[in-house]
């Protein structure tokens, strides 16, 4: 069992977990982005494998500047969202249902690391400030704009799922083409019907 008996010893011990916790991503991302029926949902969940190992070697470099080895702790807390993700992944159903449940399990994985950056953030600025805070920062940043992107396309997801929604976006982009068609042919006879006094007066 750890001892903490320090600031830097809870600042160790967190940021061995979140280690791990972004090793253990690498490796589930691209399953769930191969679950994924949406080509905007693979994309994004592809996308965040690239920034996930990213991060796995901007922690490592963490480490060393705080003068720590770098070394992993088990994460439960991470082991516990994948294995949630799992289930998403497995379970029967069409989409865009089961995307949005790929979602809803990918997003509190967002979280869970935002909050492990933000505590670290705590730490780090009492401890060591500089780089190592602004490594921390921009982590989180991350994690921020990775979330924002799986709430617009939930959103986008949620609104397909509704019953009607696709025919009614149809029906509107067929009046508006009707009217604008309208209109340009009411332009066209008024053009005519000017020319019209011209010709007579030339004759």
């Amino acid at each position: 069992m750890t001892t903490l008996d320090s600031l830097e010893k809870v600042f160790e011990t967190d940021l061995r977990d979140v280690y791990d916790a972004e090793k253990r991503l690498t490796k589930a991302l691209p399953k769930m982005a191969k679950a994924a029926e949406s080509e905007e949902l693979k994309k994004a969940l592809k996308d965040h494998v690239t920034v996930t190992a990213d991060q796995v070697g901007r922690i490592e470099r963490i480490f060393q500047a705080a003068g720590l080895r770098v070394a992993g702790k088990p994460c439960a807390g991470m082991k516990g969202l994948i294995e949630e993700g799992q289930e998403a992944m497995e379970s029967d159903g069409e989409a865009p249902f089961t995307d949005i449940a790929l979602i809803c399990a990918a997003r509190r994985v967002e979280h869970y690391e935002m909050a492990a950056y933000m505590s670290l953030l705590d730490l780090a600025e009492e401890l060591h400030g500089g780089n190592v805070v602004d490594m921390l920062r921009e982590s989180l940043r991350e994690e921020e704009e990775a979330d924002q992107t799986l709430a617009s396309i939930a959103q986008n997801l949620v609104a397909e799922s509704r019953p009607g929604e696709s025919d009614e976006e149809e029906d509107e982009e067929q009046e508006e083409a009707d009217d604008e068609e309208a209109g340009e042919e009411e332009m066209e006879g008024a053009e005519e019907e000017e020319e019209a006094p011209v010709s007579s007066d030339r004759r």
